[in-house]
């Protein structure tokens, strides 16, 4: 194929894969301005409503790393196109949800599709794309994560005000199934085998640990919750203990003991989408409960982060070719926790301008942090090892975000129990709302410091 056909094959594909890669954030950030009525017709309350967002994340976190190595074994391609079949299948199934239960199984089953398109994305496009480029390509794709999480807000409140929550999947829908009519024009080359079997033990295992976990922080502060966590524990303990027996395992070991930078990158994106992911649904909440906004208004004020992330991510990719890309995610960290300190002071009359100001920052610090640390990510191991890089970085990246909603349903639970969350219920959600921010900003300062002393303090 001649470079100029070959550049431009490349091209239809970064699009396509971008496409793909757009719908799971702007469907979570739309449904997060969805809440608050889904909540209400539905009757529900506020932990209930919290497992909306967090039973996707369960899912995907359970199947990004199964779905990475099957698409090592039957094509990364095949994977990723199945994976947006499945989403807009189950998105399809939410728009019609008759109920609260039934809307979460539809969650779960788009957790499922999201897995099988997050975990092979970054490994198609690191396949098509050399490292001197790389950074630009992973910046577009990182800037329609966040284009996702810009649009979301702003047309889901749109929507959600005009035609009921239900028009945000109707648009879902369409959107995967533009992608459906492209993903056959992937060349052969994405579908290469690069593994024989697929690693059942790790799987299973994997996936009784965080579902024990997650439904464990749930329950806090029941009794069965402390069992439930420990039982996620050992479980994790007994899946180490096989995992480091297998020549292919479902989560390398190996590789994350003996490369310094490839394990503490994965571990700084863990704590950075750990102390970030919660702040939207956070946000949403504050904006149209406490503030009494519309959702097209609080969707307008939630754009502005995502946007400013969209806009430095590709700048910062540009610049992770030419610079220290571990110093720019460092610097995005630091930058994130000065967003999420001025948050964690909000009340209810606070100038909507410092809310902005804020969220500017935390915007900054995300589209610093992201596109590089990918990079450094994608960068430090070699061709054969793409795809469990990838994966494992996408695990990093939603196990991070459940253990973001897990902390929000901690302080739920500790300081507003079963009641749901309405005005009456202002003065108490906003109590619980400024310790989950403090308890980011920590989190967000570790991260700063891991991602800084990576190179030199990683075990290995």
């Amino acid at each position: 194929m001649p470079d100029s056909a070959n550049s431009d094959s490349r091209g239809v594909i970064l699009i396509i894969v971008t496409i793909g890669t757009f719908l799971n954030p702007f469907t979570g950030s739309s449904i997060n301005l969805a809440l608050p009525l889904i909540g209400e017709e539905f009757a529900i309350d506020a932990v209930m409503l919290s497992w909306i967002p967090a039973a996707y994340l369960l899912s995907t976190a359970i199947f990004l790393l199964p779905a990475g190595m099957l698409g090592d074994i039957i094509g990364r391609a095949r994977v990723f196109s199945t994976g947006t079949l499945v989403y807009t299948f189950a998105s399809l199934l939410a728009f019609f949800a008759p109920s609260a239960s039934l809307l979460l199984a539809c969650r779960f089953l788009q957790g499922i599709g999201g897995a099988m398109l997050y975990s092979t994305a970054i490994a198609i496009i690191a396949e098509l794309y050399s490292p001197g480029e790389r950074g630009r390509a992973v910046g577009i794709n990182v800037m329609a994560v966040y284009g996702g999480m810009t649009l979301g807000p702003f047309i889901g409140g749109i929507l959600t005000q005009l035609f009921g929550w239900r028009s945000i999947f109707f648009i879902t829908v369409l959107l995967g199934c533009i992608v459906l009519l492209y993903v056959r024009r992937f060349p052969a080359i994405l579908n290469e085998k690069r593994r024989e079997t697929f690693d059942y033990q790790g799987a299973i295992l994997s996936a009784v640990a965080l579902v024990l976990f997650f439904i464990g922080i749930s329950l806090i502060p029941a009794a069965a919750a402390a069992a439930l966590i420990i039982a996620a524990g050992v479980t994790f303990l007994i899946l180490y203990y096989i995992e480091t027996r297998k020549s292919s395992p479902l989560f390398p070991i190996v590789l994350l003991s003996s490369n310094r930078t490839f394990s503490f990158s994965n571990l700084a994106a863990l704590i950075n989408y750990s102390a970030t992911f919660a702040v939207t649904f956070l946000m949403s909440l504050y904006l149209q409960v406490v503030r009494g906004m519309s959702p097209a208004a609080a969707g307008s004020i939630l754009l502005i982060q995502p946007f400013i992330q969209m806009v430095i991510a590709p700048v910062a990719g540009r610049l992770s070719d030419r610079t220290d890309a571990s110093k720019l995610a460092f610097i995005g960290l630091l930058t994130s926790s000065m967003g999420l300190l001025g948050l964690s002071f909000i009340v209810e009359d606070t100038p909507l301008s410092w809310v902005v100001l804020f969220l500017v920052l935390l915007g900054c610090g995300l589209g610093l942090f992201s596109t590089p640390n990918t990079t450094v990510i994608m960068g430090s191991v070699d061709r054969h090892n793409y795809g469990v890089a990838s994966s494992l970085l996408a695990t990093m990246r939603n196990t991070g975000m459940m253990v973001s909603m897990g902390i929000v349903m901690i302080f739920f639970s500790l300081m507003l129990g079963s009641t749901s969350i309405n005005p009456e219920m202002s003065q108490g959600f906003l109590a619980s709302m400024q310790l989950i921010l403090l308890v980011f900003f920590v989190l967000t300062l570790l991260g700063a410091v891991i991602s800084l002393d990576k190179k030199s303090r990683l075990p290995g």
